[in-house]
């Protein structure tokens, strides 16, 4: 399978650089996964996190990790740069299922992920998204779940005041197709491709 050909474009210190264009991250080996039912809120509530009140909203956790509320009862668990996606990856290896109604939904193979970060990530998006992705229509912690370049992607907005930014997670098969039309997307502003330890 065709994966992301990153490169580090600019010193990760110097963070204003990027933001003055677009950068597209590949957070495919970062781990993720959900949770779906009638008792999923209770038990990721036990585990100590903090859950949207709505669905399509998302909610950034003190580790830097977040949840998104997909449905009434499914929960998207995203992992952290911080710790590159170990608390994540250790849910669902801790996961039992037991008499609630809680069931694992594995992510790790279904879904590939990507972070379009910078000014011009709206921009980008409104050339295969017909959704209004600009941060007044669709704020920090907004979720939709739409298509993008003709498949099936859930976008969650996760940036910060000076750092604007998309994750976006569709299907792993199609990774290599949607690469190729965020590069293209990308290509107007100058876009450029960063490695996960230089990505903010």
């Amino acid at each position: 399978m065709t994966s992301l050909k990153t490169e580090q474009c600019f010193s990760p210190q110097p963070q204003a650089e990027p933001l003055l264009t677009c950068a597209l991250t590949d957070l495919t080996d970062l781990a993720r996964v959900g949770f779906r039912g009638a008792d999923s809120a209770a038990y990721l509530q036990t585990r100590g996190y903090r859950l949207p009140p709505q669905p399509n909203q998302a909610l950034r956790q003190d580790d830097g990790s977040w949840v998104a509320r997909l449905s009434a009862t499914e929960y998207l668990l995203l992992g952290s740069f911080a710790d590159q996606g170990a608390r994540i990856a250790a849910e669902e290896a801790d996961w039992v299922q037991e008499a609630q109604r809680n069931y694992l939904l594995p992510r790790q193979d279904s879904h590939a992920w990507l972070q379009l970060s910078g000014q011009h990530c709206s921009a980008v998006m409104a050339k295969l998204c017909g959704v209004d992705l600009r941060t007044q229509a669709f704020p920090v912690g907004a979720v939709a779940q739409t298509s993008a370049a003709r498949i099936n992607v859930i976008v969650v907005n996760v940036g910060r005041e000076a750092v604007p930014a998309l994750q976006l997670l569709f299907d792993r098969a199609s990774r290599a197709y949607f690469c190729e039309a965020m590069r293209d997307a990308m290509a107007e502003f100058e876009g450029v491709e960063i490695a996960l330890d230089a990505a903010y």
